[in-house]
């Protein structure tokens, strides 16, 4: 089968909407890709506060925002695609949304930007509200995308995803796992604001910067890092824990910078002998896979490698179209697989009590 789809997805660094049209092709089950045109369409300011100040607005504000996101959307999805000159090729628009509330211990997740106005706006079908099934099922509603890293990008033990928040995947001979480890790109741009930039280029501002030895002991000693996965993480986590804990320190901007880089290295690794000890590799080689934002940060690339490197694993880091759009990517396929009524959530991922077909469905065509 052969299937044409748009993957939409914006991250909690809020860098913008990344979209990302991609042809499918299954035989027999065995999955092949082709990303035919990508895009981050940047939000402008008074986008980037409309999304950081959602969870605080009253219940009716909140549901305009939602409906307003959806229509921005389907506006520069219709943009990409007048761009593109995709005119009547696209199939199918999945669209994660934008994380606002994630509460799974209550079965509450929340992401704005309607898939009915996308659909009414662009008059293609629309999948979102992609993580709701999982959660109402006991699950942690994340992470989502080891579907697609199983399906699209095999041949790797560990998958990393260094966005606002980093994630780790394991494909393991019986089993497949994964959560959430620590903020990442989120902090780490919010600190380098202070400077005037919107992100740390290559990572040459933390480079330059010293380690906290007291504030890392009290960033790795958080309640979350002691808790056994699989589990999950709130944008706020980052911005209303760990950022103030930083800020609170008074450090200057490149020694808040290599405290943060220090601290999400020595989570990553703690995430690997986590997963290590439940199911031992005896030494054997390994590759880790990352993509995300945080793949362009020389630095912290570097870092990590020389983390993982004695634990005999190897940092690969792939070309740019699949670093910056693996999560759009993936986003279209599990689109595709709920068109196709199969599971695309993983339960042994994310705990729910079964693996499920996660995803409402907007029918923007005509009959």
């Amino acid at each position: 089968m052969f299937y044409r789809a748009i993957g939409i997805m914006s991250g909690s660094s809020l860098d913008g909407l990344d979209i990302c049209f991609t042809e499918f092709d299954e035989i027999g089950g065995k999955w092949n890709y082709e990303i035919k045109a990508s895009a981050c369409m940047p939000f402008s300011d008074e986008w980037v506060e409309k999304l950081q100040s959602a969870i605080h607005l009253d219940a009716r504000s909140y549901m305009r925002l939602h409906t307003a996101f959806g229509q921005y959307i389907g506006q520069q999805v219709n943009t990409f695609i007048e761009t593109n000159s995709l005119q009547h090729r696209v199939q199918l628009i999945a669209s994660h949304g934008h994380t606002t509330f994630h509460e799974p211990q209550y079965k509450m997740t929340g992401q704005i930007g309607d898939g009915a106005a996308i659909a009414a706006m662009t008059g293609i079908n629309v999948v979102s509200d992609l993580r709701a099934m999982d959660v109402a099922l006991g699950g942690q509603g994340a992470p989502i995308v080891p579907i697609g890293e199983r399906l699209l990008l095999g041949g790797h033990k560990y998958f990393l995803n260094l966005g606002g928040i980093a994630n780790i995947s394991a494909n393991l001979p019986d089993s497949y796992v994964a959560f959430d480890v620590c903020p990442a790109n989120r902090v780490l741009n919010m600190l380098v604001k202070e400077m005037g930039h919107d992100y740390d280029d290559e990572g040459a501002i933390a480079e330059s910067g010293s380690v906290n030895e007291v504030l890392l002991n009290e960033l790795n000693a958080l309640d979350f890092y002691q808790a056994a996965y699989p589990k999950s993480l709130a944008n706020d986590f980052g911005t209303d824990t760990v950022y103030p804990m930083i800020a609170k320190a008074g450090l200057s901007i490149p020694d808040a910078l290599r405290t943060q880089v220090a601290h999400m290295v020595a989570q990553i690794k703690n995430a690997v002998l986590q997963i290590d000890q439940q199911f031992p590799s005896n030494g054997a080689p390994a590759t880790m896979l990352v993509c995300g934002g945080g793949a362009l940060n020389t630095f912290v690339i570097n870092q990590l490698s020389a983390a993982l490197e004695p634990l005999a694993i190897t940092v690969v880091v792939p070309d740019k179209t699949l670093i910056e759009f693996k999560e759009a990517l993936i986003m279209s396929l599990i689109g595709v697989l709920r068109w196709r009524e199969e599971n695309n959530v993983l339960h042994s991922v994310t705990g729910a009590s079964r693996s499920s077909i996660g995803g409402a469905v907007w029918i923007g065509q005509q009959a």
